[in-house]
């Protein structure tokens, strides 16, 4: 399923929500009605919440069915919220996991500036091997991508080698498109899991053609 939808008029979903094949992460400041349809969209469960005190959560958290990664900000009360899950409150200066790490339930890529310590803390909380990489030239891979367990999306200007090294490390096939009209930087643009996704309302026919087919949103 493949839905389009904006948060009072913001088409930039993947900054507000982040997703895995079992649970959405929400902003507290996004609309209930919206946040349902979201999750119906996945078929997924739902928790709202900030990270830090912000409502950019899709940008300061980052999760697969293994285990969750927050900004280093999150508070003891945020970090209660997902008791039962494995959950990291990253210990770094570059703590928006959601621009940082692109990852599903096969692998994980990341900033290149991440240290050996901590990529062996993100393998144990996302339970995958996690690697260094880039998009298009590109450090935060988290916003210039979008990957589920079926397909991986990047930037338009991704180099072969890059998207090899995707496929490699998230044993998916690797496509490139854009969003909302034309921005490539798709990571802030959607949320979605192998079941479903969630586009800004400006996705034109076209990037929505390439998105279900990236994803085999069949």
């Amino acid at each position: 399923m493949l839905v389009k939808l904006d948060f009072v008029g913001n088409p930039y979903l993947g900054v507000y929500c982040t997703s895995s094949e079992e649970l959405l992460i929400a902003s507290v400041a996004t609309p209930r009605k919206a946040v349902q349809r979201i999750s119906e969209a996945l078929g997924i469960p739902v928790i709202q919440t900030t990270v830090g005190g912000s409502t950019v959560v899709g940008s300061l958290a980052r999760l697969n069915s293994h285990g969750i990664v927050l900004s280093g900000f999150a508070t003891q009360e945020e970090l209660s919220r997902f008791k039962g899950f494995n959950v990291l409150a990253a210990p770094v200066k570059l703590n928006a996991m959601g621009n940082n790490i692109l990852c599903n339930d096969n692998g994980a890529m990341v900033h290149p500036a991440y240290e050996t310590d901590f990529i062996k803390q993100l393998e144990d909380v996302l339970d995958v091997e996690v690697t260094r990489g880039t998009i298009a030239g590109i450090r935060t891979v988290g916003s210039w991508g979008v990957a589920t367990n079926k397909g991986v999306l990047c930037h338009p200007h991704a180099t072969d080698q890059e998207r090899a090294l995707l496929e490699r490390v998230l044993r998916v096939p690797a496509s490139i498109t854009t969003a909302n009209y034309g921005t490539a930087q798709i990571g802030a643009c959607m949320v979605a899991n192998s079941k479903g996704a969630v586009v800004g309302s400006r996705t034109t026919p076209i990037e929505i053609g390439r998105i279900e087919d990236g994803l085999s949103l069949y």
